[in-house]
């Protein structure tokens, strides 16, 4: 026991020394760019200079990777206002459009499961830059098909893609924002996702099927142009042990007069911790250390799509014309309307009143929002106030879709970033994102059946997980505004 424990004292030693070596030139370098000045007025002038210095390359890297997200949205919303057209001009059955509709979540389940890999492999610029790439060949195939194969070949292509990206992006926003700013910031990835949906809801109206198709390749090439002027994430290059190219990094994204010396040897310190762990795999998520951040973040997916947002979103004109409505595409455009709004609202609240408090609002929100449509639909079943069942669908549908796209909609995604350890987020990541496409895909694939076997029992059946939700939240998920990625993941380990 003796000569363990010199050991132990040995690899404490050891470390801090590495680590006084990394921090000795930081602080030097530091040193020199703030320098000793003439006084209080120059400190404050450096401190107001490298704050926006810091505020602008991580604006701009955020505005470039959320592209990412607002293909990831028009690729969701391009199905719900298409439907009609692409029946009639390549002569789809119901059924087959069901394929088209949700085949896009099997390529996103695809790209879920390969997409921490490839992110942790080769950095998250290369790996959006691989996901944009494929969204285009998905496009352009959607573009020019004559028939249900070359269809369904670009849904899976740009599923694929999208699938890499909705893992990537928010990852890439929690790792290169400061903690003060991470939570608006990765509620951004959110705010271009409906973005991204509602105009391709509301486009999607006025144009062809095959005019739409340059709503999800805009973004595309506006990512593959950006990502030449950003940084890499600096927590993947210091894991990857590239420390010159890591320090490059993060000052240019804390501005080029910060101090980043204390950043800098938390995110060393805590890399250096993970060094002489056994490499992460599936397995290892469920290790008692791990455990709750599985467990909050399959449960906050799970409960995501169970809740029926990808079933409202793929149909939302076939649900309104169910209702009563001669036309869905009212209905379609004021879902566009309200998405974005509501989700900047989300964002600005995200670091004030935290993520668990969104979480519970919203998902009493959808369970308002999806009572009232299975009333209206009950309603008409039964032949009873005929001439409000039109009003209530549409009325729950726009709170449903308000309620989910202020918590929802961002805080699952927010959170998966920010709980999994970097040794296990390439797995944990893929294992969340897989999750939620599976959800995805099963109601997007079901939800006509469902609706033909009971248009009211479907919403019933969407209100119940929705209350589920706010008590799982009460009960199991954490706050994690205000905190570091370390403190977060180190909070979690420790709750076991």
């Amino acid at each position: 026991m003796g000569s363990m424990g010199d050991v132990e004292r040995g690899i404490k030693v050891e470390a801090r020394k590495e680590r006084e070596v990394i921090r000795e030139p930081l602080i030097q370098q530091n040193s020199k760019e703030v320098g000793s000045s003439d006084g209080e007025t120059n400190s404050n002038s450096s401190c107001k200079s490298a704050h926006q210095d810091s505020i602008w390359m991580v604006l701009l890297s955020t505005a470039v990777a959320v592209c990412g997200s607002f293909e990831f949205g028009s690729c969701v919303g391009y199905s719900a206002p298409t439907q009609s057209g692409i029946i009639r001009d390549i002569g789809l059955s119901l059924s087959e459009y069901s394929i088209f509709g949700s085949i896009l979540t099997i390529g996103a389940m695809i790209g879920a499961v390969t997409s921490g890999r490839i992110a942790d492999f080769i950095g998250r610029k290369k790996a959006m830059r691989i996901a944009a790439l494929i969204c285009i060949v998905g496009w352009l195939a959607i573009y020019f098909a004559k028939g249900a194969l070359m269809l369904y070949f670009g849904r899976l292509s740009s599923g694929y893609g999208i699938g890499v990206l909705s893992y990537v992006v928010p990852i890439f926003i929690a790792e290169i924002a400061p903690k003060n700013l991470r939570g608006g910031l990765a509620t951004l990835n959110q705010l271009l996702i409906c973005t991204g949906a509602s105009v391709s809801f509301i486009v999607g109206t006025l144009v062809t099927w095959r005019t739409l198709v340059s709503i999800g390749v805009v973004p595309c090439i506006v990512l593959l142009v950006g990502l030449f002027f950003i940084p890499e994430s600096p927590r993947w290059l210091a894991k990857v042990g590239q420390q010159k190219e890591f320090q490059v990094a993060l000052r240019k994204l804390r501005g080029k007069n910060a101090d980043i010396t204390e950043e800098a040897t938390e995110i060393q310190e805590y890399i250096e911790s993970l060094q002489n762990l056994p490499q992460a795999n599936l397995l290892q998520l469920f290790q008692s250390q791990h455990i709750r951040a599985v467990i909050v973040g399959v449960g906050l997916m799970v409960f995501q799509q169970l809740g029926g947002v990808n079933g409202v979103g793929f149909y939302a004109s076939q649900i309104f014309v169910s209702a009563g409505f001669s036309s869905g595409n009212l209905g379609t455009i004021l879902m566009g309307c309200i998405q974005v709004p509501v989700t900047m609202l989300g964002a600005i609240l995200m670091d004030r009143s935290g993520r668990r408090p969104l979480l519970m609002i919203s998902a009493t929100g959808t369970f308002a929002g999806t009572f009232l449509t299975g009333l209206s639909f009950y309603l008409k079943g039964q032949g009873v106030c005929a001439e409000w069942v039109p009003t209530l669908a549409l009325s729950g549908i726009l709170v449903y879709m308000g309620a989910f796209s202020i918590g929802m909609g961002a805080v699952p995604w927010v959170i998966m970033s920010e709980i999994f350890s970097i040794n296990i987020k390439a797995i944990g990541g893929s294992l969340v994102t897989l999750v939620n496409w599976f959800g995805s895909f099963a109601i997007s694939y079901a939800f006509n059946f469902l609706m033909t076997w009971s248009s009211a029992g479907t919403f019933f059946l969407f209100s119940a997980v929705s209350a589920v939700t706010v008590l799982f939240v009460a009960r199991v998920v954490p706050e994690t505004k205000g905190k570091t990625l370390e403190e977060i993941q180190a909070s979690l380990s420790s709750h076991r």
